[in-house]
C-alpha cells in the first residue's frame, strides 16, 4: 500500500473494465485519481465507489476524439491540483476483428481517432505540464493485437501505433525524468467482450487469429491483472524502466 501516495493521476476510459480497475487500485495506493470517459453516469458510479471506500476520485467527462475535451480534462486537473504525476491512456474501442476487405474509411478512422490519436492528444496536453516538472510517468494501454497483429486490421495497427508512440516519446524525453511505458493486454474480461459486442465480431477472422495467438487456459484475464502491471509502471518501483512494452496475456505466445 502507498505506492502512489500523494500522486495526481489521470486515467482515461476510467468508467469500466481495465480503466475502472486501475482507478480503484491507484486510489487504494494513495493516489488522487481523475477519471474521464464519455459516459458520465458510469464515471460518477466509479468515483462514488472509490470515495465511499475512502479513496479520492474526481471525474471529468470527455471524448478522447475531441481535442477540446482532452485539453479540458488536463487543464481542470492542473487547476485543481497544480500538476499531473501520472497519465494512463486506457480509453479504446474494438474493431471486432474486421479484416481489411471489409473495412470502410469511416470505421478505420474512428478506431484510429480513438485508440491512437486519442493517446497522442492526451500525451501532448499533459506533457505541457509534465515536462517543466521534469518528472512523471505516462502509461499507455496497447494490446497483444499491436504486438502479435492478431486482431482486426484497424485495431492491430492502431495499437501497434500506441507501442511505437510510447517508445518514441521515451527517446524524445530521455534523461528528462519522465518515463513512458505501455502494457499490452491479452483477452481480458471487459465490456468489449460482452455478448452484444461479440455478436459483431467477424468469426472467420477470429478463427484465423487463433492460429497466431492463444491462451493456454480457458478463462480470460481479469482487469485487475492488467491494472497491477499499469501500477508497476506508474509507481517508483519501475524508476529504471523506460520505453518498454509489457505483454500481460498468461504467456499465450510462449
Amino acid at each position: 500500500m502507498g505506492r502512489l501516495n500523494d500522486k495526481i493521476c489521470i486515467v482515461t476510459g476510467g468508467n469500466s473494465g481495465i480503466g475502472e480497475a486501475t482507478a480503484k487500485l491507484f486510489a487504494q495506493e494513495g493516489a488522487t485519481v481523475i477519471i474521464t470517459a464519455r459516459r458520465e453516469n458510469e464515471l460518477q458510479r466509479v468515483a462514488d465507489e472509490i470515495n465511499e471506500s475512502g479513496g479520492k476520485c474526481f471525474y471529468i467527462p470527455g471524448d478522447v476524439r475531441v481535442t477540446e475535451d482532452v485539453e479540458n480534462v488536463v487543464e481542470k486537473t492542473v487547476e485543481m491540483f497544480g500538476r499531473i504525476d501520472v497519465l494512463v491512456n486506457n480509453a479504446g474501442i474494438a474493431d471486432y476483428h474486421r479484416p481489411t476487405i471489409k473495412l470502410e474509411d469511416d470505421f478505420w478512422d474512428n478506431v484510429h481517432e480513438t485508440n491512437l490519436k486519442g493517446v497522442m492528444r492526451f500525451c501532448r496536453a499533459a506533457l505541457r505540464h509534465m515536462v517543466p516538472a521534469n518528472k512523471g510517468s505516462i502509461v499507455n494501454v496497447a494490446s497483444i493485437g499491436g504486438v502479435y497483429h492478431c486482431a482486426g486490421a484497424a485495431y492491430s495497427t492502431s495499437k501497434a501505433g500506441v507501442v511505437s508512440l510510447t517508445k518514441n516519446l521515451a527517446i524524445q524525453y530521455y534523461g528528462s525524468g519522465l518515463r513512458f511505458n505501455s502494457v499490452s493486454p491479452g483477452s481480458t474480461l471487459t465490456p468489449l467482450f460482452d455478448p452484444e459486442n461479440m455478436a459483431n465480431a467477424d468469426l472467420e477472422m477470429v478463427e484465423i487469429t487463433k492460429r497466431v495467438h492463444y491462451h493456454p487456459i480457458d478463462e480470460m484475464l481479469k482487469p485487475i491483472e492488467q491494472a497491477n502491471a499499469i501500477l508497476f509502471f506508474a509507481s517508483d518501483e519501475s524508476s529504471g524502466v523506460n520505453g518498454q512494452d509489457l505483454v500481460v496475456d498468461y504467456g499465450g505466445r510462449l
